[in-house]
């Protein structure tokens, strides 16, 4: 899977986080949407906040920046970076969140429908990894 960073001419101190779509995708449990959700240091937000000052969107709190595709955000539900990458998988120019860690993340958002089948998909993921069926 390759992720074109590139774009962002940034670079980035902590590899990237990657959460959501992309994310469920990488897993095989689903086709990604067109944008590419990530959680990044603290260090790496500030920066890329004062780098794109006008694409910054405010969700409860959670602060993203909107640019070439990505929302790169600073905590998702108060959750941050070092909370989320735990047991990451690692690629070459960022990390992918955990199953667990996505299930969890799923589990924040299930009352929204697609939420909820994103997190019936991790579930299933889980257990099949867990019995040998993966």
């Amino acid at each position: 899977m390759e992720i074109n960073l590139d774009v962002l001419q940034f670079d980035f101190t902590h590899k990237p986080l990657l959460i959501g779509g992309l994310a469920m995708e990488f897993y095989g449990l689903r086709k990604a949407g067109a944008d590419i959700d990530l959680v990044v240091s603290p260090e790496d937000h500030k920066k890329l906040m004062e780098k794109y000052p006008e694409n910054i969107k405010d969700l409860y709190g959670d602060i993203g920046i909107c640019e070439y595709g990505f929302e790169i955000w600073n905590r998702i539900c108060t959750f941050d970076y070092d909370y989320l990458r735990e047991n990451a998988e690692e690629q070459d120019t960022f990390l992918v969140v955990s199953p667990e860690r996505l299930l969890f993340l799923k589990a924040l958002g299930m009352e929204i429908p697609k939420y909820h089948r994103d997190l019936e998909l991790v579930v299933e993921f889980i257990l099949n990894k867990a019995y040998g069926k993966i």
